[in-house]
């Protein structure tokens, strides 16, 4: 513990042994002393213990040191330190954070070295970073050689942690987050949480007493400029998202099998990871009329490396959702009919799953992704197959979002529907929303006349 309570004696000869000067000081209320064979070095000590008091020091209780000395004494590397943080967060994260935080903590370690001689190809040094030194799993199988040697160089080149005390080798670590490994500035939300895991870490340096405080909120630092409204060039319409669908079951009996996967994506906004933990309890599905899906869990695929018990996916909540948080989505009679259809020809597995891979275990994403690739050759034109429209199936999540919003549904519900809160939707679906203008202004006049709105 730290406290400005401190109190330094005069020196006092203790008349025997070879250190005879004794220097004493109390610290809250635990005394400290320290003796020495001259008069001249106890006084010195003497001295370098009040300059710290003058300067405001706080000092510890335990050791007796001040506060700066103490930090040299715990001092180690930036890398070290970011180890010991990843370590420690390790036990109580999902699978999902834990490969985040190896991704953002790589990523800075990388650019905070003493210099670059001898520094291993950058995608090994990355890989050796993000899938070894930061990841603490049993199932962690033996690193290759040239992983042990990106190692052995970063242990070595990693500079000292009190080096991030110092504005510049701070706005190394921001620019290096703000980029990808190829040089293209990241995404905002990539930027945002690689910099959460580096205040996090340095907060984390601060509590070890590693540092004095946290250098990151002295720091004036703007992100490169990025843009995250959707490109709704590549967006499929409605019908292209039908056409998809059709394409699909035209395919492969796989085709078929993920027909109504897609659908999902198509007509209620789900996420991948929603639809592959979608159960039939989960939905109502009348013979006629609207349906609902009830969403209470994902399973995202993270790979065996980061979950507890080696398995590829992990069973987690839902998006920026507490543990038993559902999303009630209404659906409309054309996916209800694609579900009923699905079930009375698939079943569903042992557990309720609707959709399930070809051997029967969870529904993996490559799967899904080359039942697409190839029903785009068959739904869109050549020339719109070589563009990125309608590249992955969430590209059909971005059509039923825009979709609900161009009908006119209020954005708080569609933000409800969609996952989302209300601020991501307004930053992703800009366009869209700023296109409706013109006809609430309309509503606007129309009531300030004194009109009925239209029901």
């Amino acid at each position: 513990m730290l406290t400005f309570e401190v109190q330094i004696y005069g020196l006092r000869d203790l008349g025997r042994g070879r250190k005879p000067h004794q220097l004493r000081w109390r610290v809250g209320q635990k005394p400290h002393s320290k003796t020495f064979a001259t008069n001249a070095l106890a006084d010195g000590r003497r001295s370098e213990l009040m300059t710290a008091q003058r300067k405001g020091e706080p000092f510890d209780v335990d050791t007796g040191l001040p506060a700066s000395e103490l930090r040299k004494l715990n001092q180690v590397t930036w890398f070290a330190h970011a180890k010991q943080y990843a370590e420690a967060k390790w036990p109580r994260s999902s699978a999902k954070n834990r490969a985040t935080r190896a991704d953002a903590l790589a990523t800075i370690t990388e650019v905070l070295v003493t210099d670059r001689r001898g520094q291993p190809d950058r995608r090994v040094l990355r890989r050796a970073l993000s899938c070894w030194a930061f990841n603490f799993s049993e199932h962690q199988p033996e690193p290759p050689e040239e992983i042990t040697t990106a190692l052995a160089w970063i242990t070595t080149k990693s500079i000292e942690l009190g080096r991030l005390e110092d504005s510049e080798t701070v706005r190394i670590a921001l620019d290096a987050i703000a980029r990808l490994l190829n040089g293209k500035v990241a995404a905002e939300n990539t930027i945002n949480r690689k910099r959460m895991v580096f205040n996090n870490a340095l907060r984390y340096a601060v509590e070890r007493r590693r540092l004095p405080g946290n250098p990151l909120q002295f720091i004036d630092w703007t992100p490169p400029e990025t843009d995250d409204e959707i490109d709704f060039r590549w967006v499929p319409s409605p019908q292209q998202g039908q056409a998809l669908l059709e394409a699909a079951a035209k395919v492969s009996d796989r085709g078929r099998h993920l027909k109504a996967f897609y659908g999902c994506i198509l007509y209620a906004a789900t996420r991948p990871a929603e639809g592959t933990n979608l159960r039939l309890a989960d939905c109502a599905l009348p013979e006629t009329g609207w349906g609902q899906l009830v969403l209470g869990s994902s399973s995202p695929r993270v790979g065996s490396r980061w979950t507890d018990d080696g398995q590829s996916h992990e069973e987690r909540s839902l998006k920026r959702r507490a543990r038993k948080a559902t999303r009630e989505v209404p659906i409309p009679p054309v996916l209800v009919q694609l579900l009923r259809e699905h079930v009375a020809e698939f079943g569903t597995a042992p557990d309720g799953r609707l959709f399930r891979a070809t051997e029967g275990g969870r529904l993996l994403t490559k799967e899904t992704a080359a039942v697409w690739k190839e029903a785009r050759k068959l739904a869109l034109a050549p020339e719109e197959v070589t563009t990125a429209l309608a590249s992955v199936p969430y590209s059909c999540r971005h059509t039923a979002v825009s979709g609900w919003l161009a009908a006119g549904v209020d954005q708080t519900e569609v933000a409800r529907r969609a996952g989302h809160s209300v601020a991501v939707l307004l930053r992703f679906y800009a366009k869209i929303i700023n296109g409706r203008q013109e006809r609430a202004n309309t509503l606007i006049e129309r009531f300030l006349d004194g009109e009925e709105p239209p029901v």
